[in-house]
């Protein structure tokens, strides 16, 4: 043996003393928290302890004065920390120092296909939240994408579990490294608006397990998030904020969460549910999480005082209590008792770099006849913006979600910033009104003048770009209230019919956080899926529409043609809506392009679809072997070849099915996706594995995964229904 193998071993001896050395510290600071957690809970009176288990404000709750514990202090923001709201109604505290960066919507952040992305969002937030001096940040959402007509959708990662799961865990990690809590949320199957305080939601547990909670679990498991929000809505006839199946069976036993379960504003129904059935913080229930509490309406929150009486009357063990205060005493100490965490940052230019960046690269290409886009910037050319969506803000509006912006570059300042050699004329085209909560104020504004004088300008440019789609007011994209129509609303389908006539260059831009009806497609030679973009809204579309930015977004939902080609709304009102009491998932597991797939309905456009300006080829796709055992990795290599004439990224996508099997399947599923950058003519190699058991389906004859044995079939594409190759391998 020579000096080197001798070397070697010893750098080896001593890594692996300095990992065990790291573990050893980490699980003494454990011990050592949990010790003091122990001694403090030893020093606090009962009505101390029930006190810390409720709402003392709108987003605050008490600590303990007398023992120099502090209070817990909360902010809505999946995108954004909200704007300060009063301490006790819902009207602005009028700060003059709390407008913040505004982040683009998760639908967009999902879009990108790209973790470390999500890495750089969730600091970003997470230093503007800390600078705010919140302690739980009450986001991100991770509602799967059911149907078009959610009015919260865009809030969330879409309709793949595996997708939203991926894009979760960096995002939560991002934010809580700054000492912030992230609140995973609508915990769970809050999956439409209409009616979401009573809803009772039947889904099967296989589909249950399989699509819905996935998110979830990797938020916890893997995420390690500090805190979790309970949903409104029932499942099986039990409210999901103090749901046994959900939070103690799920949660709290399987997952082994050891964080803080947070009321939805008003989520809670009963005193015993939630003592005994999983919440620990109770929010909004005064005011139902909407209008004007009454005097003292804390101290009578089902977690308040009917909590207390429980307990004095040994109605409900004081055990039950100081689990609860455990709970939040160690999500003080991973926040506001933890000295070593930042003081944060806010509305620094690292943080609009951030929200531009992921914004264009969220950004999606539908649609390029002639190669419409890009558009030079250097050409002396006439372009009629038309649409209220280049002018509309999009942080205001929304629900919860709507954000008090430092800054906000709507797509037409955003395009005159870039276009200065271009004459560029603007019309409103069409008006949406107001964004007002929980009600539709209508626009005041003569729909026909707008229409006209839009008409008047188009026939006058060489291009039109046309800003429609949906916008944050009520019934539109927006908390409180679902979509009352699949289409365009306030005449944008008859004003872009008008625009065709008198100019046939038209390309259109969809803000939105949904799917929309597209009957003028085939018509008109551009479509671009933008999004809610936030601060850098404008600046980040403009260097899409110029070519600064090569597109490389993918759809995070499918595009169904019609509304009941969606699986959702295929079955009928008791699928969805529901009958204002019950509500049954009737197509099970077959979500989104499960569904378009498995039952050959094709899509208008396909979950993970998106166009580059340039052109790739994927090749050389195989898999390491042929068969594999349990719990094994699959790995799946080939070539990425940019066959254009620009630098650009792709998506390569691996969707896994199963031949024969003995249970319903989807056709494929996705379970490995990685986005590469190629240059020019360049060849980059990827890489991705499966681990077999990725592949196992809840089997509810045993309650468990179920890893099948047989042939499954790989597929590789770079959307759903665009797939290179395929081949087969065997589970032994």
């Amino acid at each position: 043996m020579n000096k080197n193998s001798h070397y070697y071993k010893l750098i080896l001896l001593l890594f692996c003393c300095l990992c065990f050395s790291n573990m050893k510290a980490q699980k003494t600071k454990k011990n050592s928290i949990e010790n003091k957690i122990d001694s403090i809970i030893s020093l606090l009176t009962l009505e101390e302890k029930v006190a810390m288990c409720h709402a003392q404000s709108k987003f605050s709750t008490p600590g303990v004065d007398r023992l120099g514990i502090p209070e817990i202090w909360m902010s809505d923001g999946p995108h954004g920390v909200r704007g300060e709201i009063n301490w006790d109604d819902w009207g602005y505290a009028n700060w003059t120092n709390d407008s913040i960066t505004a982040f683009p919507a998760l639908t967009c952040l999902a879009a990108t296909f790209n973790p470390k992305l999500s890495k750089e969002y969730g600091i970003s937030l997470g230093e503007e939240a800390r600078y705010r001096k919140k302690d739980v940040l009450l986001g991100p959402g991770v509602n799967i994408y059911r149907t078009p007509l959610n009015g919260r959708n865009f809030e969330y990662m879409g309709e793949d579990p595996y997708l939203a799961s991926k894009m979760v865990v960096p995002y939560i990690q991002g934010v809580q490294q700054n000492g912030v809590a992230a609140c995973v949320k609508h915990f769970a199957l809050n999956n439409q608006e209409l009616w979401r305080n009573h809803i009772n939601v039947e889904v099967s547990d296989r589909a249950l397990y399989e699509i819905y909670l996935p998110a979830f679990k990797a938020a916890v498991i893997e995420g390690k998030v500090w805190s979790l929000m309970g949903a409104y809505n029932q499942f099986r006839g039990q409210h999901t904020t103090h749901n046994q199946i959900l939070m103690n069976t799920i949660l709290k036993e399987d997952w082994a969460f050891d964080g803080v379960v947070i009321s939805d504003w008003g989520s809670a129904h009963n005193t015993n549910e939630a003592a005994l059935n999983g919440l620990d913080i109770e929010m909004g229930t005064g005011t139902d999480g909407l209008t004007t509490s009454t005097k003292n309406t804390y101290d009578y929150y089902y977690l308040a005082n009917p909590f207390l009486e429980k307990l004095k009357n040994n109605e409900l063990s004081e055990d039950v209590l100081n689990d609860k205060v455990r709970r939040i005493l160690r999500l003080m100490f991973r926040t506001n008792m933890n000295p070593n965490r930042s003081f944060g940052r806010m509305n620094n230019q690292e943080h609009l770099d951030v929200a531009r960046k992921i914004a264009a690269e969220g950004i999606v290409l539908l649609k390029n006849e002639n190669s419409f886009f890009p558009i030079n910037p250097s050409k002396k050319i006439t372009i009629a913006v038309i649409g209220e969506n280049a002018t509309k803000s999009m942080t205001v509006g929304g629900g919860s979600s709507e954000l008090k912006a430092k800054n906000e570059i709507s797509p037409l300042q955003g395009l005159k910033n870039k276009y200065k050699n271009a004459t560029i004329l603007y019309g409103l085209g069409y008006a949406s009104g107001p964004s007002a909560y929980g009600r539709v104020i209508p626009s005041t504004i003569d729909a026909d003048k707008l229409k006209n004088e839009a008409v008047a300008l188009a026939s006058k440019a060489d291009i039109v770009l046309f800003f429609g789609g949906l916008n944050k007011n009520h019934q539109q994209d927006c908390e409180g209230g679902d979509r009352q129509e699949f289409e365009l609303s306030f005449g944008q389908n008859e004003l872009l019919n008008e625009l065709l006539k008198v100019n046939n260059n038209v390309g259109v831009l969809l803000v939105s956080g949904n799917a929309v009806e597209i009957p003028w497609l085939d018509n008109v030679k551009a479509l671009m899926q933008t999004w809610y973009l936030g601060s850098e809204t404008g600046n980040a579309i403009a260097d899409v529409i110029s070519g600064d930015v090569n597109p490389s977004g993918k759809l995070p939902f499918s595009f169904p043609k019609k509304l009941n080609d969606n699986a959702a709304h295929s079955f009928g009102k008791l699928s969805y809506p529901g009958d204002s009491i019950n509500q049954y998932y009737k197509e099970d597991i077959l979500v989104g392009y499960r569904w378009h797939d498995t039952k050959k309905i094709k899509p208008l456009f396909a979950f993970g679809e998106g166009k580059s300006y340039t052109t790739f080829k994927l090749s050389d796709f195989k898999t390491d072997k042929k068969e594999y055992a349990q719990n094994e990795m699959i790995t799946i290599s080939g070539n990425v070849i940019n066959t254009g004439e620009i630098d650009g990224a792709e998506v390569v996508q691996v969707y896994v099915g199963k031949s024969k099997s003995k249970v319903k399947r989807a056709l494929k599923e996705l379970k490995g996706f990685q986005k590469v950058t190629v240059l020019k003519g360049g060849t980059e190699s990827v890489e991705i594995l499966i681990n077999t058991n990725d592949l196992s389906f809840y089997d509810e004859t045993i309650s468990d995964w179920n890893l099948e044995k047989g042939a499954y079939i790989i597929y590789v594409g770079n959307a759903a229904n665009n797939i290179t190759s395929k081949f087969k391998i065997a589970i032994k």
